[in-house]
């Protein structure tokens, strides 16, 4: 399934630069004034994954196919967006599919970098974004409430709404989260409630320990969704040769790049997982919610493998690897079949078996 993340912010703060970094392209305009960014750019992404390279060595795969993260880049949005400001409302709902939010924040003094406000301030930004998402949904739940809208909604969809209005009403969205599960959240269409990364954007010089600015962030909001990158410079390692990289990346003492520390915080966050396919045509990864069934995982494949569902051989990766692939893995006894309660467990090996 892959998932999708939304990257918004203020004008300025760095979001086509890390677009262009993430997907690295040159697709989204990064230029030195406000909205330079009109219509969404979008970048598809293939997941890093050691594992598969070691499958398809196994398996001696015909193609390797890694799972793919999906990112949005939206306009640069400004106080006053949900009423038409800016650029308008309507680049609000370019966000509302996808599965995840990117905020991005200014973390830099810069006097060659337009600002839109008169100082960097990360905390007011992101309540300046997040108060106009706010504003959004309530004007969109007020609407699908209306009374002429009312009566296409059944009882079900009419309770979680009215809810959902309550609780942004009394700014409580945990009221929300404690009676529903994530996808029935996510069928509201509602972007004050998704799962949120904040994205810290600084200077080369506070790659590695942060700044004033990320310091004042993470002591208010926490470490556990907050990555600190610089956008610019991420921008720079991409348009380097393999070895380069490398070499550049240790000189600034750079550990990671910003798609794997992206990539992990929207598994953790998401609560995904990954299990594999492998044999001789293709070796693949598959993302799928954690505590997922096996059907459900092999509907991912195909919905005629979820409906007609008999059982899945099942190896775990270390096993796979250890036992150089199915044959071995079943001489040995470390392949099961397991039935429709199974819980696919992350790095699993599965081989289908179904009825069409």
């Amino acid at each position: 399934m892959g998932f999708k993340c939304g990257i918004v912010g203020l004008p300025n703060v760095g979001k086509s630069t890390l677009f262009n970094a993430l997907t690295n392209s040159s697709k989204a305009q990064a230029e030195n004034f406000p909205f330079c960014t009109i219509d969404p750019n979008i970048g598809v992404v293939p997941v890093p994954d050691d594992r598969l390279d070691q499958l398809v060595k196994i398996s001696n795969s015909k193609k390797k196919i890694n799972t793919t993260i999906s990112f949005v880049d939206i306009a640069g949005l400004v106080k006053g967006a949900s009423k038409g400001e800016g650029l308008g409302n309507k680049f609000l709902s370019h966000i509302r599919e996808t599965d995840a939010i990117i905020h991005m924040i200014r973390c830099f003094d810069s006097d060659d970098i337009q600002n839109v406000n008169l100082n960097v301030d990360p905390i007011r930004d992101l309540e300046i974004i997040e108060t106009e998402m706010m504003l959004a949904d309530l004007e969109s739940l007020q609407n699908r409430m209306d009374k002429k809208n009312k009566k296409n909604i059944d009882n079900n969809q009419l309770k979680i709404l009215e809810i959902a209005l309550d609780s942004i009403n009394n700014n409580n969205l945990n009221v929300l989260k404690d009676q529903f599960d994530n996808k029935t959240i996510n069928q509201t269409g509602l972007l004050s409630i998704k799962p949120k990364i904040f994205v810290c954007n600084v200077d080369e010089k506070s790659i590695e320990s942060g700044n004033k600015y990320t310091e004042v962030f993470i002591k208010k909001f926490g470490e556990k969704n907050t990555i600190i990158i610089s956008a610019d410079i991420e921008n720079q390692i991409n348009r380097l040769e393999n070895k380069e990289k490398e070499k550049y990346m240790k000189m600034i003492g750079l550990k990671d790049k910003g798609l794997n520390k992206l990539i992990q915080k929207g598994y953790n966050i998401l609560e995904l997982q990954t299990y594999f396919t492998s044999g001789p045509e293709e070796t693949r990864a598959w993302t799928i919610q954690k505590n997922c069934t096996a059907p459900r995982a092999a509907g991912e494949i195909h919905t005629d493998f979820e409906k007609g569902f008999i059982r899945a051989e099942t190896v775990a990766f270390n096993d796979f690897i250890e036992n150089q692939g199915w044959i071995n893995s079943k001489t040995k006894g470390k392949m099961r079949l397991e039935g429709k309660d199974y819980i696919v467990k992350d790095g699993d090996v599965l081989n289908f078996r179904f009825n069409t």
